[in-house]
């Protein structure tokens, strides 16, 4: 799977950009603040409807414009397709494939795969676990797209369950009591369902995941073996040795029954993947201590990329081959690790990498170079 061309309208600092790709290597050179992230920001953005970069929609909405533009076409086993998204802050955004407009934009998602790791993801380690199960939603989803509508749900049916624990906290002494506990019982069922499925695909993910974290822990940090690096998923509640999704859903009805009177006091949902967490850890045996608080910033950096390539592995392990973006990553590694990087992923379909300056680019992703200044791409002979 390649991009063959990039199209943006008023995305970001672009007023338009017109962008041929090929297969390989390619390269976007400049100095910080000049448009070269954004460019495969918004590659990314077609993969997930969501930025690496920012939380909400209206970043991405050049200063001035209402609604922005990204379009791709797209070649994948010799055949292609045009991709679009239109971005519209405050509103549904519009998802288009081949001009046929998609009746909800997030059937989007997973029609084009990117796995990107950029500075920010320093936080995957050193960050709040919120941000670790983001990392594993978003490598579900790009597997299995359907994941994106129990996420949806799951979020959804979280925010009204916690409207109802403030409103049904304050009834406790009402007459109004009754009631509100027993629309809460219907809640709770289905939290418990859509919560089930995420946890058992999870679980499931972690285990699939962990032998290719330690590889790639191994080829990125300097002596490590496959076995420094450990991957754990920590649930909120007890789920015992079963992970079959009507296991979990019993489980976890019967861990929000036994904290019911504890959520009412607080007003929020206590138990369910919105509570998980993922435990990054280094060392072997007894000596096994979590990345987070004790590791190095180098072993935190060495993490965070061996958590990307993992991900980029057991993609390309199911078959596909998905595009993988290196934004501004040279400059945070010496030359013997630039090296073994560019040395794993020089095989990859399509290799997309920021820089500010070329020398940081390995010659073995040398391949197509684009000059990024001031807002104008120009493809370098």
């Amino acid at each position: 799977m390649y991009v063959a061309h990039l199209t943006l309208v008023d995305f970001r600092s672009y007023v338009t950009a017109e962008v041929p790709l090929d297969p390989g290597a390619t390269s976007f050179i400049g100095r910080n603040g000049q448009g070269k992230t954004n460019l495969v920001e918004a590659v990314d953005y077609l993969s997930r409807l969501s930025s690496h970069r920012v939380a909400g929609d209206a970043p991405l909405v050049r200063a001035g414009a209402d609604r922005a533009l990204v379009r791709a076409a797209v070649v994948r086993d010799g055949r292609q397709a045009v991709l679009e998204v239109e971005i519209r802050p405050g509103s549904s955004n519009r998802a288009r494939v081949n001009r046929a407009d998609l009746p909800r934009a997030r059937e989007l998602v997973g029609l084009v795969r990117t796995v990107l790791f950029a500075p920010e993801d320093i936080s995957l380690v050193k960050g709040d676990p919120s941000g670790r199960r983001t990392f594993l939603d978003d490598l579900l989803v790009m597997r299995a797209p359907r994941l994106a509508g129990v996420r949806q749900d799951y979020e959804r049916i979280l925010k009204q369950r916690n409207s109802l624990l403030k409103t049904a906290g304050a009834a406790r002494r009402g007459s109004s009591a009754d009631s509100a506990l027993s629309t809460l019982g219907v809640w709770d069922a289905h939290l418990a369902r859509a919560g089930a499925e995420i946890l058992a695909e999870r679980l499931r993910l972690v285990a699939e995941l962990r032998p290719y974290v330690g590889n790639a822990y191994a080829t990125v940090a300097r002596g490590a073996t496959s076995d420094d690096a450990g991957l754990d998923y920590r649930p909120s509640f007890d789920v015992g040795d079963r992970h079959d999704r009507p296991f979990l859903t019993d489980r976890l009805l019967a861990e929000l029954e036994r904290r019911r009177s504890d959520e009412l006091d607080r007003g929020i949902s206590l138990v369910g993947p919105h509570r998980d967490e993922l435990l990054l850890t280094l060392g072997n045996g007894e000596q096994r201590l979590p990345v987070r608080g004790y590791a190095s910033h180098g072993e935190c950096w060495s993490f965070a990329l061996a958590l990307r390539l993992a991900s980029y592995d057991l993609v390309r392990a199911d078959g596909d081959d998905p595009i993988l973006i290196l934004d501004d990553v040279f400059a945070e590694l010496d030359s013997e690790r630039r090296g073994q990087l560019a040395e794993l992923v020089a095989g990859a379909e399509q290799v997309l990498v920021t820089a500010a300056v070329a020398a940081d680019v390995p010659e073995k992703l040398a391949g197509t170079r684009y000059a990024v200044a001031d807002g104008e791409v120009s493809r370098e002979s």
